[in-house]
């Protein structure tokens, strides 16, 4: 099977998109299919290769079709340069014959759809902003649905049952196979050796309930430090002035993602309630290599979350309350059954690895 994966993305990116196109690529690869990721050449500030930057293996063909970069320039900019780019992918397409045309861009789907190449066309839907004008494509694609909440909005915009997956993000559990000692972690990370650490991975966007975290923070007893890896330089700076207990660790690479979390006692989840995409939509990278690293996960209840997580693998607390989420953590450091927990995540993890993802998609497609 050829599949050309179209992605109007900057590769490579400090953002969890590209960690997800890379190794989705990867694993469809591995698993039989021929797989080329088209994307626009954008500029981006990151010299290292795209495969060793993302620990992916370098078994599919990666392909620049140039267009202006006016990606930054605003919606507008954005959505002309995704245009143009869009009109050289369907061109490309139908002058290479794919079988398979995959995106998770709806520009680039309805650009795709547009050219009518002789090859089936598969949508991979990862939030609500894609819900609204999803009723258009009914009928004409294949959907891979991130959760099953995006499903049930899919149906309601007339998808057939049997058009559309469910198929949550993943993990290369071959990361986790030999990580770095808490002790060396902890050193390369500049993290004290002496404390319990509360560790957050990820953007600190407003829906992901970072700043639950931050307030937890202050709440926490001094011999639990909370750690944060990711953020953008300028956020960064804002709320180390504002939550001085915390840690702020900068942004790592995701390959580096087993090393990190081995610094941690705690992982912590803390999405919003308050934004439907954290509500019913989202399928964090982070929680599948969380499962992976063995540590006790603190996470918020959510219904996106318990589509993987349950009671019996997961400390749960009340969403956007700072003192549920201090409890929350104190109780996974303090339960002499938190290894139990984390154990029992780590066994259900080996269902959502990428290579379990990509046989899923292409028994699906076939």
């Amino acid at each position: 099977m050829r599949i050309l994966y179209a992605a109007a993305v900057r590769l490579p990116t400090e953002k969890a998109h590209g960690a997800q196109i890379m190794s989705t690529c990867a694993a469809l690869a591995a698993a039989g299919a021929e797989v080329e990721l088209v994307v626009p050449g954008r500029t981006t500030d990151i010299a290292a290769d795209a495969f060793a930057y993302y620990g992916v293996a370098k078994n599919f063909t990666m392909t620049t079709l140039k267009v202006p970069d006016w990606f930054a320039l605003g919606r507008f900019g954005f959505a002309f340069a995704s245009f143009l780019f869009g009109r050289k992918v369907a061109r490309y397409a139908v002058q290479q014959k794919f079988e398979v045309l995959y995106t998770r861009d709806k520009l680039l789907l309805r650009a795709l759809l547009g050219a009518k190449p002789r090859a089936k066309a598969v949508w991979e839907v990862h939030g609500k902003d894609d819900i609204a004008p999803a009723a258009q494509f009914a009928g004409k694609v294949k959907v891979v649905a991130i959760t099953n909440g995006i499903k049930e909005d899919l149906l309601q915009k007339g998808f057939a049952e049997s058009d559309v997956l469910v198929a949550h993000d993943g993990v290369d559990l071959s990361l986790f196979k030999n990580p770095e000692g808490k002790e060396a972690a902890r050193a390369r990370l500049q993290l004290p050796p002496d404390t319990k650490i509360a560790m957050y991975i990820g953007r600190l966007d407003g829906w992901k309930g970072v700043d639950t975290l931050l307030e937890a923070s202050n709440l926490l007893p001094d011999d639990v430090v909370v750690a944060i890896i990711g953020g953008e330089p300028a956020q960064v700076a804002q709320l180390k002035a504002k939550y001085p207990k915390a840690r702020f660790l900068g942004y790592h690479p995701y390959a580096q993602v087993a090393d990190n979390t081995a610094a941690a006692d705690v992982l912590v989840l803390p999405n919003t309630a308050k934004d439907p995409t954290s509500l019913r939509y989202t399928s964090p990278l982070k929680l599948f290599a969380y499962m992976a690293s063995g540590k006790p996960i603190v996470a918020s209840d959510l219904q996106s979350l318990r589509e993987v997580l349950s009671d019996e693998n997961c400390y749960f607390v009340e969403p956007d309350n700072a003192a549920a989420l201090k409890e929350g953590v104190r109780e996974a450091l303090l339960d002499p059954s938190a290894q139990a927990r984390a154990a029992k995540a780590k066994e259900l993890v080996q269902n959502y690895s990428w290579a379990a993802r990509a046989q899923k998609i292409l028994l699906f497609l076939n």
